[in-house]
């Protein structure tokens, strides 16, 4: 059956977790999926990890793809070249807790005909727990105004865990260029589009294990030129028109 979901999943060197984190998608996602593991370097241990294992990820569609480049922008760039389902969801190497939304999310996509679905921390049944207090501030912060002042349609606009059609792949032009900007750049084109965009609820732990590489300060300037842009969606009422387009999708260089 051809995948109706690939699952990009961003790694570097996360052999001490991502069998726990394949297993739960393996029980709690129904929906055919692909996996597509995106990573930088062929010695990361990750790839030694899932390959040593084959039993741990039985039944699982996993295809590992190279990125091209570096870093975790340039992973899920090579990821969203590879995919080829109607749904892409981006899904940490870390979360273990989280699989069983993910028919939802697909399901939330289909019924709705939403083009993003975002999972959401800050509605009922979400949860952001043990977070560093600054990196807390800017993201709560920066949800709260983007749905309460902005009028985005998402109460959790900064979160890369995120599913997109095939037309937003397809269709949208990225121009960001770091981390997980992207995934805010999407939503705010999405939302002066007027593509719908939905919410479900998700959990979020501290990395326990490893090292995050969300970098807060390094990515703040990438990511206040997305917040701007959804401001002046709203404020200055600017055209679908401006949407930067995308005639043939290429990963980024």
């Amino acid at each position: 059956m051809a995948p109706r979901l690939d699952i990009i999943i961003p790694v570097y060197n996360e052999g001490n977790i991502i069998l726990a984190t394949l297993a739960a998608l393996r029980q709690q996602v129904t929906t055919p999926a692909r996996v597509l593991i995106c990573y930088d370097r062929p010695d990361d241990d990750t790839l030694a990890t899932i390959k040593a294992n084959p039993d741990a990820v039985a039944g699982l569609a996993i295809e590992f793809v190279q990125n091209r480049g570096r870093g975790a922008h340039g992973a899920v760039m090579a990821g969203f070249a590879a995919s080829s389902a109607p749904y892409v969801l981006v899904f940490p190497a870390d979360d273990d807790f989280n699989a069983g939304i993910i028919d939802a999310m697909v399901a939330k996509a289909t019924a709705g005909n939403n083009d993003i679905v975002c999972a959401s921390r800050f509605i009922p049944g979400g949860c952001m727990v043990g977070c560093r207090w600054l990196k807390a501030v800017l993201v709560r912060s920066a949800a709260f105004s983007l749905y309460y002042i902005a009028r985005l349609p998402t109460r959790d606009a900064t979160n890369g865990f995120r599913l997109f059609s095939r037309r937003v792949i397809d269709s949208i032009a990225i121009e960001s260029d770091r981390g997980f900007c992207f995934s805010l750049e999407l939503l705010v084109k999405c939302h002066r589009l007027g593509w719908p965009v939905a919410d479900v609820p998700a959990k979020w732990f501290e990395r326990k294990q490893g090292a995050s590489r969300f970098q807060v300060l390094n990515w703040v300037p990438a990511y206040l030129r997305w917040y701007l842009y959804a401001f002046a969606t709203t404020f200055l009422r600017l055209p679908a028109s401006s949407v930067k387009q995308r005639p043939a999708w290429k990963p980024a260089q």
